[in-house]
This record gives C-alpha cells, structure tokens and sequence, in this order.
C-alpha cells in the first residue's frame, strides 16, 4: 500500500503525536510505501528529508503560541498528492493538517486518529475550540475510520460529535518491549521524580516544584522536556529558593531518557488533559510507579498498585503525601502493548477499508 501520513509535526519535533506517527510510520514502512507530510513553523528544518527510511516533507505553517499549525502550503500539496497514495493517515484533532487531509480527499481511503483531550489547553484555544468544532466534522464525515488510543476517547468523540461508537477502532499507544529489557535500577542517597512532558501549563509541572519544597532536601526533581511554559517553570525553581534540586533537560539521546525512567523513583504525570500518554507507559515499563492525575483520561492506568491517582485540582498537601507514599513501589505484573501488535492491528485496518 502507499500511506501518506499528514501530522502536524514530525521527529525531530518531541511529543505524543510526534513520537506515535514516528513509531507507526517506521514500522509500516518496512511493508508499505510511507510518506509523511507534516509542518515547520520554525521554517529552519529542511523541506524534505528521509529519516529511518521514511520519506519526510516539510511545509511552512503559522502556529500561534504552538497550536493549530496553519498551512496553505501543505493543503495546496495534498490536492496532488492524495492522487499517488492509496490511504491518508491523518492526526490530532487539535490542529489543521487533520481537516486539510479532509478537505482534500478524493480516491484514498482515509484514517483519522483524533489523539483527542475536549477542548483546548489555553484559554485562546478554548475560545477557537467552539467555531473550529464545526470545521473538524467534515473530518468525521469523509472518514472511513477513526482510530482511538483509549477507550475514554472513543466514548468522548461518540458523545461530543453523535457518531455511532461503532465507528470507532479502539488502538492504543505502544511502546517497543525491547529497549526496556535489561535496564537496571541502580542505588542512590537521593529520592528523584521524573516528570517528561511537553512543557505547557496545563501539563502541570508547577505543581511538582510547588510540592519539591515540602519535600526535603532528600528528594531531586528531573523534567524532561520542552516548550513555551520552560521559564515560567525555571523562574518559580527559582523563586522557590529550590533551583538547584530541579533539573530540566531537552533533547535527550534515547538510551539517556530510558536510564532516566529507570533511575527514577517516581513518574509524575498531574496533567489538566490527556489522551494516551506514551511516557507513562515507557515508565511503568521501565518498572517505576507512577502518579497521574485521577481524569477520565487516565483512569484506565490508575490500578493503585503500580499507579496511582490523585485528584485534580491538585490540592499540594495531598500531592506531597501521595509522592511520600508512592515513591519507590515495587511495579509488577503491567501489560503494555508492543507497536509491533499495534501496527498489525492497523495494518488490518487499512487492509479492510
């Protein structure tokens, strides 16, 4: 099969989206003819590369404070291009490309996977959120399936645009089994959570350096992660007097984040909105318990074992407590999906369709 997939961001671009279409696209291309379009605000990274065998065009877009990604560029592109593929494999219903790949449709067949949280995460993209609702049905109309990474998800697409759940293909996120075989905890004088996130408020990494500072001076925070709420996060650090028990990195090589996952002593994830983080399964792989936020988004993670939920808002007391108590646990009996399994299940998809 030929497969375009149309996000609106690509590697070396980190985050949920981006690292799902990564891992389906490198494993689809080892049987299918795969292309990806997708965009670059920063107009800085090349306009075609191939990156592990996938072939990657890049298209001018404006994306306000990192969001919707408006591209008269890549839908231009695809009125030709839907012609050479037999399957448009669209993502994130939180960004133009998506409603592109639909607006151009003629012959190929196409997918959309949603990767969708309710709304907006700022209170801008909130406001845009009611008018943008009716443009993304024509998404829904034209597509042949969607494809959802929870179950929470399916429910909430069903409700919110009166589609028959039938409709929809519950597919989760995977991550690959084999890279977190062998990793070893090691002994160390200090406790370390972990949060790795795209650092944006509503992911709520402010809480965890609000509650490093009840926490003694035992305990170390590591972000992982970049995006436009950083500073506000390094000034409060700051503020705080705690600056040097935060660490922030970016841009880290694979094996250095799997170490961090492995090292750590608790995965933190108190987020406003998820759909299916790939971060807190790569967490719970690498055997560290985790923490989230008790939403409909993440509940179906929540087993008070291995994971464990709190409610939001985040009261800080609670927060400090549940870090005390949690951090540390011994994880055990976690099935994760592989995205070997993931992709044979879509492959099936585009197979039917």
């Amino acid at each position: 099969m030929r497969i375009a997939q149309v996000c609106p961001r690509y590697y070396p671009h980190i985050g949920g989206v981006e690292e799902h279409v990564r891992n389906i696209s490198e494993r689809l291309a080892k049987n299918h003819d795969v292309v990806v379009y997708t965009t670059d605000p920063s107009n800085k990274l090349p306009k075609e590369e191939v990156i592990s065998g996938i072939k990657v065009k890049r298209f001018k877009s404006w994306a306000p404070s990192e969001a919707y990604y408006f591209s008269g560029e890549l839908k231009r592109h695809l009125v030709d291009a839907v012609d050479d593929v037999d399957i448009v494999h669209a993502h994130s219903y939180h960004a133009f490309p998506a409603l592109y790949a639909a607006q151009t449709k003629r012959k190929n067949k196409l997918i959309f996977t949603p990767h969708y949280t309710g709304g907006g995460q700022t209170f801008l993209r909130n406001i845009l959120h009611v008018p943008y609702r009716f443009l993304v049905k024509e998404i829904f109309e034209k597509a042949d399936k969607v494809i959802c990474v929870s179950k929470h998800e399916k429910n909430l697409l069903s409700k919110s645009f009166g589609v028959d759940p039938e409709f929809f293909v519950h597919i989760p996120n995977g991550i690959d089994l084999n890279e977190f075989r062998g990793l070893r905890k090691e002994r160390k004088s200090h406790r370390i959570i972990l949060s790795v996130a795209r650092l944006e408020k509503y992911k709520g990494v402010h809480f965890l350096i609000k509650a490093l500072q009840k926490l003694g001076d035992e305990t170390c925070l590591e972000v992982v992660g970049k995006g436009p709420y950083k500073s506000n996060l390094v000034n409060l650090s700051r503020k705080l007097g705690i600056d040097n028990k935060v660490r922030f990195y970016q841009d880290l090589q694979r094996k250095e984040l799997l170490q961090k996952y492995a090292e750590a002593d608790l995965f933190a994830l108190v987020s406003k909105y998820e759909a299916m983080p790939i971060s807190l399964a790569e967490a719970l792989a690498s055997l560290t318990p985790c923490l989230v936020t008790n939403l409909p988004f993440l509940k179906e993670w929540i087993d008070n074992e291995n994971c464990f939920g709190i409610d939001y808002p985040i009261h800080l007391g609670e927060l400090v407590n549940l870090i005390s108590k949690v951090s540390g646990t011994q994880v055990k009996g976690v099935s994760i999906p592989d995205w070997n399994d993931v992709v044979g299940r879509l492959e099936q998809i585009y197979a039917s369709i």
